[in-house]
């Protein structure tokens, strides 16, 4: 999972993200509020984890100003701000969740996947199927009707934006985002190349599952009728 983590304290940050690293997450980390909003605008995370009280911008602002421009990727609330009026004014914002400060990361992660499973932006094992393909995440491994490969990592990570999202058209920025990092100094030929690697995968296992270019906005993975 693409996560984005906006905390001013940075001896937290450092903790989280190794900690949802070892669980395999993808994390992204800002520590002031008006930058946390440029990335969170992006749209390119599968859920973000918000701070209340932020330098520059509080974090229900955040919240509110990324609901208002039709942002709907699910909000974690993380704060020292546990009485019920502050957790019913955060949920109220737009906040998919509440945590109080001090918390067990064992109930973070927890509340990560209970709300992925709701979104379905996470599985467990990390098996995602889609047509005649299923794609095991934490192993690389896709297998389709005539067999399976390996995937390289940013092949892998591909797949899966692209697998979490079939059905969808994804905008180009958006799987740059994601795939790569929302500050990453790639260049989109390199997208393309990409998408050029995983349709030659996809061809290997056999698949009748397609990745459709829409020219001017991006790529759309879906399931192409056999002749």
């Amino acid at each position: 999972m693409k996560i984005l983590l906006i905390e001013d304290d940075k001896n937290l940050c450092d903790i989280l993200k190794f900690q949802l690293n070892q669980e395999m997450h993808d994390v992204d980390v800002c520590h002031d509020g008006r930058d946390g909003l440029d990335l969170f605008l992006q749209d390119a995370y599968d859920l973000v984890l918000l701070d209340r009280m932020l330098p520059t911008m509080n974090g229900l602002l955040v919240l509110k100003k990324a609901r208002a421009q039709g942002i709907h990727t699910p909000v974690i609330l993380i704060t020292a701000l546990g009485e019920l009026y502050d957790r019913i004014e955060g949920l109220d914002t737009g906040a998919d969740d509440y945590l109080v400060k001090p918390f067990a990361f064992e109930e973070l992660s927890a509340r990560i996947r209970s709300l992925g499973r709701r979104t379905g932006k996470y599985e467990e094992n990390d098996l995602l199927c889609f047509g005649d393909l299923s794609y095991d995440a934490t192993l690389r491994s896709l297998h389709g009707p005539a067999g399976s490969i390996r995937l390289s990592g940013k092949e892998g990570r591909l797949l899966e934006v692209l697998l979490r999202d079939a059905g969808t058209p994804l905008r180009r920025m958006v799987i740059l985002s994601r795939v790569w990092g929302a500050d990453a100094p790639v260049e989109e030929g390199n997208l393309d190349t990409y998408i050029h690697f995983l349709r030659k995968r996809l061809s290997h296992v056999g698949s009748t599952v397609s990745i459709a270019t829409m020219r001017g906005i991006g790529y759309l993975m879906k399931e192409t009728a056999e002749e």
